[in-house]
């Protein structure tokens, strides 16, 4: 009986906790290339100090939810990736991961890093803190957000933009090479960049995946819920929907996709400008349970109807799982234009994909020197960031801002119940709560510690908390604009004494809120709390006065009443609640900044 019950219980997986399969499948990465490390703790694979022959040249970090391999832990190794950061299965790392992952895990004399990262909000938000954080600390770092998808076209994509799709595995290799020979880290984000403009991909499925620690009944229900003779195209690699299911065979298959990818007139999904005779690259691309025959008989049909339908034919055609999805029975197709990177001989796009790579994810193997060189033990230890945060000169008057925080700080812990209020007409209702978390961290802070004299030390000091405190999607802007603020303000830096001005912490702001746009779209008008933050900032730039400024804000978010959400909880929300109540993120940093000013 127990027998047969572990049978059914694992009737689609041998393993059937989601956990442990993630942690078993990264040591056995490590296991297939002997110069491999695992930070378990972190779940971070990364390359053996000893294996690295010049420690000065560009890390190049990539990383998202489990369940796509061999993306991307398999693709760290010489000519690739430094360092891969893994989530649990389909969901994307912590910010914490992420900055262990770049203060700890590469080389320390590297001249920079270029983290790669696919086009996915929890990905580009807390892969974006880590970022901002080694920023604050005074690294260089490019990031590359890959957004390859066709699937969802320009009108439904907004200001979201392109999912990264395999295309990822491309810029993760160019940008690899680029940087093992010796490019720098504004050439290796640059090329990674123009790679993905000249990108295009899109994913088709006979069915959803399935994922470990599921019942066997919910895996036949996602199995059955496609229907029986469809075909998913545009389907994402989450088991995200695609933009439609159609009844046909491989070739009629194909060309829907080519065309979705190739056609000029579709100005929908027309990402890019590829033409008769281009040069370019094919990659066919296994979502994990497509057969090897089937995939070498996609490829067949692909580059017939290349030739015949577009007139190309690709430089080089590469196929095999590289960006998986599970069990997934589906590929994707991605087509690379082959455009020139300014960077002379030896630095093609092409012969960046030519170039050898010792990474078990890539179609190159490992060389037998790798397999017989004795590596020393590296022991794992911590590394603390506070020690890599330098002082400056810059001066603020402690106690006059430690005034003004406690009652902008007070303020949301006693505005706590009405912004909750406000979240579950609107949202899901942790708004009011998380922000009280932050606030009641910041404020166990200053009541227990002496504020420091200087502004990056307590920015950085707070941004910590709020990453510690604060969780979900205003946790993570929070925390990037604060990490961000503190690396602008340090820019303001002098070799003397010097006080920060209004007019100094202004442009910090300002500068703070471009960083910010990197990575969220939000702009005043979309009911978020962007539409209180900008209104402070733009002011108190225009007149140096914070309580014009405090003002500016609370009016910002008086608009918000009435506004209909494009971004956040609230756009799945629906209903007719926005037409009642505030934004809560907008209405909470408004009362905050009102208390501050106020004590000024």
């Amino acid at each position: 009986m127990e027998a047969g019950q572990i049978v059914r219980k694992l009737a689609k997986h041998y393993l059937d906790d989601p956990t442990n399969a993630v942690i078993s499948g990264l040591r056995g990465v490590t296991l297939v290339n002997p110069s491999l490390l695992l930070d378990e703790k972190n779940k971070i694979v990364y390359r053996h100090p000893d294996s690295i022959s010049n420690p000065k040249n560009v890390s190049v970090v990539c990383g998202g939810g489990s369940g796509h391999e061999p993306g991307f832990s398999a693709f760290v190794g010489h000519g690739a990736l430094t360092a891969c950061v893994a989530g649990t299965i389909f969901a994307s790392p912590s910010a914490q991961q992420v900055r262990a992952c770049l203060s700890q895990r590469l080389p320390a004399d590297a001249q920079g890093v270029v983290v790669v990262v696919t086009n996915y909000t929890g990905d580009v938000l807390n892969f974006g803190m880590g970022i901002e954080k080694a920023r604050a600390l005074g690294k260089k770092v490019e990031m590359v957000v890959v957004g390859d998808d066709v699937g969802v076209g320009r009108a439904k994509g907004g200001k979201v933009g392109r999912r990264g799709l395999s295309g990822t595995a491309l810029v993760v290799k160019i940008c690899g090479a680029l940087a093992e020979a010796g490019a720098s880290v504004e050439d290796c984000g640059k090329i990674g960049r123009l790679v993905v403009n000249n990108l295009v991909s899109l994913g088709a499925s006979l069915s959803r995946v399935h994922v470990p620690g599921k019942s066997a009944q919910e895996a036949k229900d996602e199995e059955e819920r496609l229907g029986p003779g469809l075909v998913e195209i545009g389907m994402g690699i989450h088991n995200e929907p695609g933009c439609e299911k159609v009844k046909t065979d491989l070739p009629g298959l194909v060309k829907i996709m080519l065309g979705q990818m190739l056609d000029q007139n579709d100005k929908d999904r027309a990402y890019v400008n590829i033409q008769k005779g281009d040069d370019t690259v094919l990659l066919v691309n296994n979502f994990g349970g497509t057969s090897n025959l089937e995939l070498s008989a996609v490829v067949t049909e692909i580059v017939s109807q290349l030739a015949s339908a577009y007139g190309l034919k690709p430089r080089r055609i590469i196929s095999g799982t590289f960006f998986g999805s599970l069990n997934g029975p589906g590929f994707i197709v991605s087509v690379l234009k082959l455009v020139d990177t300014g960077l002379g001989p030896g630095k093609s796009m092409v012969e960046l994909l030519d170039a050898p790579a010792e990474a078990t994810g890539w179609s190159a193997s490992v060389k037998a020197s790798t397999w017989e060189k004795e590596y020393q033990e590296i022991k794992a230890t911590d590394k603390n960031e506070k020690a890599d945060l330098r002082t400056t000169n810059l001066k603020v008057k402690p106690d006059l801002l430690k005034r003004m925080l406690k009652s902008g700080l007070d303020k949301v812990v006693a505005e706590e119940a009405q912004i909750t209020h406000y979240d579950t007409i609107v949202g899901d209702g942790d708004c009011g709560v998380g922000l009280k978390r932050g606030a009641d961290g910041v404020l166990k802070m200053l009541n227990s510690d002496q504020i420091s004299h200087d502004p990056v030390l307590l920015i950085a000091k707070i941004a910590g908390i709020v990453e510690d405190t604060m969780d979900g999607t205003s946790g993570a802007l929070y925390a990037i604009f604060l990490n961000s603020l503190a690396a602008n303000v340090r820019k303001l830096d002098s070799s003397n004494a010097t006080d920060l001005t209004s007019k100094m912490l202004a442009q910090a702001l300002d500068d703070s809120l471009v960083a910010l746009g990197e990575y969220t779209p939000a702009k005043p008008g979309d009911r978020t709390l962007m539409d209180s933050l900008v209104p402070f900032v733009e002011t108190l730039k225009a007149t140096g006065d914070t309580k014009e400024a405090a003002t500016a804000a609370e009016a910002g978010a008086a608009r918000t009443k009435g506004m209909e959400a494009s971004l956040g909880r609230s756009v799945y929300v629906g209903g007719e609640g926005h037409k009642e109540v505030p934004d809560p993120g907008a209405y909470g940093l408004s009362q905050f900044l009102t208390a501050l000013a106020e004590a000024v």
